[in-house]
């Protein structure tokens, strides 16, 4: 019994029930009134008071789950109590000495009753109490009788009996107490589980769809990109042959020539979405890369002013990163950030702590601004190529970010960011990305708790 003791600890002091008592009468409660009502008809049948402490017996077995459900803390005391009481006055009107009294039985119902609800110590407080309220009896019969010692065995003999009945059905009901949590906790692994399986397998179709995409991008990156180049030479040449003497035509060629770097440059987003990754892993501190990429941004910016509030968590491991590559990352989720708060400016949090995801350890970026936002109808397709939220957008930045990611067996993911606009309501998006530790580092450097503003400068974006 020690162990379910000590399982229990917790419930003895609270009553937890076994199961939640429905309000409505089943066939257990109308089997109970019927029990009861051969009880009623047993001798003696002309005494009052036993049918009426019977009635009360139904009364409250009926009103049981309603009285747990009105002193969800208490009530499963108060109903022990009740039947200790009503066991009491059962036996006081049912025999001319009470201790005697053929009823005495009755004691069971509160014993198994404190069995259903409690622990093993409650438990066996609540039959003491049962059984003290039934050897009180002993004292008026020691006033008129002489009480044999083997009277006093038979008195031992069904206290005892009290004590069994109630540890045996209250280490059935702790039994099943942990059957019923040992089936839930592998409900919930099997459901978790699940959850996974279908996150991977949605990641592995992701995956192929990608790298075919990928491959046709390549593809046809590759063929455009000759005739661009044979169009922007030829547009240079008629405008250094015509020079001065047609200025429409010298005109016209300008145009050629930027639209063909235009596509051009969206040729180059389409080969670095298509080429292979491979990242060079190395222990870096991820706050220099990403205080770089802050940096660049900035520079480029000429919008109205952003401010930057960094909270950096002390004692941050290295992280396994291909410096370029996460810089590039970091690069355009800022940049998105940028844009989404757009000319009027905002705010952009940064935070940076120690995480555990997936059985690893790592560090989490929260990129998280005050725009906008995403719509939660978006989210599941942000990362695939060509889903954006801009007009002018190409939808291949956050694909290529993601793709970083992946290459660096980390993951990323978007949420509500925790920021309140002028009304009030939560706005803007927050990205959140995940990089495993390197293997046998030590912590990057000492920490830093900062809040800078980052102003931008008047010069032009490149």
């Amino acid at each position: 019994m020690s162990e379910a003791s000590t399982e229990t600890k917790t419930e003895t002091g609270t009553g937890a029930k076994t199961e939640a008592k429905r309000t409505t009468i089943n066939w257990m409660d109308a089997l109970w009134l019927l029990l009861l009502a051969v009880l009623a008809l047993l001798p003696p049948v002309r005494e009052i008071h036993k049918q009426e402490i019977l009635f009360g017996f139904g009364v409250l077995q009926l009103g049981e789950g309603w009285l747990l459900e009105q002193i969800p803390k208490r009530g499963s005391a108060y109903i022990v109590l009740l039947k200790t009481v009503l066991a009491t006055l059962l036996i006081d009107h049912t025999g001319e000495i009470s201790i005697n009294s053929d009823y005495w039985p009755i004691y069971f119902l509160p014993v198994i009753t404190a069995a259903e609800y409690f622990g093993p110590w409650a438990t066996l407080g609540w039959t003491a109490l049962a059984s003290a309220a039934y050897s009180a009896y002993l004292y008026p019969l020691l006033q008129v009788y002489e009480f044999t010692e083997e009277d006093y065995g038979l008195l031992a003999i069904r206290i005892l009996f009290f004590f069994l009945a109630a540890m045996v059905v209250n280490r059935y009901v702790i039994e099943s107490r942990r059957q019923t949590r040992r089936y839930q906790e592998t409900a919930e692994t099997l459901a978790e589980t699940n959850r996974r399986l279908e996150q991977a397998q949605a990641e592995a179709r992701r995956s192929e769809r990608l790298a075919a995409l990928g491959q046709l991008s390549a593809g046809l990156a590759h063929e455009i990109r000759n005739p661009l180049g044979v169009i922007k030479g030829s547009a240079e040449m008629l405008g250094q042959k015509l020079g001065d003497s047609d200025p429409l035509t010298t005109e016209l060629a300008g145009y050629i020539s930027s639209e063909t770097n235009r596509l051009s440059g969206l040729v180059t987003r389409f080969l670095d979405f298509a080429r292979p990754l491979h990242a060079e892993l190395a222990p870096q501190d991820i706050t220099v890369v990403l205080d770089r990429a802050l940096s660049d941004v900035a520079t480029l910016w000429k919008g109205a002013e952003v401010q930057v509030e960094k909270e950096y968590e002390p004692d941050l491991p290295l992280v396994a990163l291909d410096e370029s590559l996460c810089e590039q990352a970091f690069m355009n989720l800022v940049r998105n950030a940028y844009d989404a708060m757009g000319a009027s400016g905002g705010r952009l949090r940064l935070k940076v702590t120690k995480s555990h995801a997936s059985g690893r350890d790592g560090v989490e970026v929260r990129i998280e601004d005050n725009g906008p936002g995403i719509p939660r109808e978006l989210r599941e397709q942000i990362f695939n190529p060509f889903v954006t939220t801009k007009k002018d957008g190409v939808g291949l930045g956050l694909s290529i970010v993601s793709k970083i990611i992946d290459g660096h067996h980390g993951s990323i993911q978007v949420e509500d960011a925790g920021q309140s606009g002028g009304d009030g309501k939560r706005t803007g998006a927050c990205f959140v990305v995940f990089l495993p530790v390197a293997e046998g580092t030590i912590p990057a450097r000492e920490p830093s708790h900062r809040i800078g503003r980052l102003a931008p400068p008047k010069g032009p974006v490149t």
